[in-house]
């Protein structure tokens, strides 16, 4: 899959796509990410891409003709169908696993990275299909959002990760929180690892960690619990458990 970003800070990208384990997706190529420095499409001698929006107000406003001139070498350098144009946004869809997923799967997109007070509307009605959001809160830009989303989805690669059921044990993977984990030392400063750890019996620790995840998911974010029974991944084991922490 192909994502080319554009946006007025490429250098914010390198750093994180050469390091940690999703660095094996970049460098392979199978999350191919190439780099559009918005600057080199403005057409007077300061390289402008932005401008005080009508009507008054602070801040400054992205400039329509660069980002089409961007865009269009963009999907001329790609030579394929139009893919998806993916802008990052405090207005869009929040961000989630389901999503990565989907996105995981597919050919790629352009990652249209605004900065300022935003873009002007014109462009986004023209070309963007898909808007994202990292959470309720606001960014200087877009490209922490378009790393994140890269790194979510670079995981999913196969053979990314040195184990292949890593992601599937995610939290969200199964539409619940993922349960707490341990490691050396057996006992730190008198907190010992749950003994069913210890135990080797895979089918009492898988219960232990499904039995967790359902208690950190209904303590932290219940709504999660409602849309996982409302999907029907919850079990008849599940719902005692969870009658059982209801009567506590």
């Amino acid at each position: 899959m192909r994502f080319d970003a554009i946006t007025l800070f490429p250098e914010l990208f390198a750093p994180f796509m050469a390091q940690g384990v999703t660095r094996r997706a970049f460098e392979s190529g199978q999350v191919d990410v190439r780099l559009w420095q918005l600057r080199d499409f403005a057409d007077n001698n300061y390289r402008r891409v932005d401008d005080r929006p009508f009507g008054g107000g602070p801040g400054m406003v992205m400039l329509v003709e660069p980002l089409e001139r961007a865009i269009a070498a963009v999907k001329a350098d790609r030579g394929d169908a139009v893919p998806a144009v993916i802008h990052f946004s405090p207005t869009g869809r929040k961000m989630d696993q389901t999503l990565m997923q989907e996105l995981a799967q597919g050919p790629g997109g352009i990652l249209l990275c605004g900065r300022y007070e935003g873009i002007d509307q014109r462009f986004l009605d023209r070309h963007v299909s898909l808007e994202l959001s990292l959470g309720d809160f606001v960014l200087s830009g877009g490209e922490l959002p378009a790393i994140a989303m890269l790194d979510a989805i670079a995981r999913l690669q196969e053979g990314v990760l040195n184990d292949a059921a890593s992601h599937q044990q995610d939290s969200f993977s199964d539409g619940l929180l993922d349960c707490p984990h341990y490691s050396r030392p057996e006992v730190y400063e008198g907190l010992a690892v749950p003994p069913v750890l210890m135990s080797g019996h895979h089918a009492n620790i898988e219960r232990w960690r499904r039995e967790r995840s359902l208690e950190l998911t209904l303590r932290r974010r219940p709504e999660l619990i409602e849309a996982a029974r409302a999907a029907g991944r919850l079990s008849k084991a599940d719902e005692r458990f969870l009658a059982q922490l209801g009567s506590l």
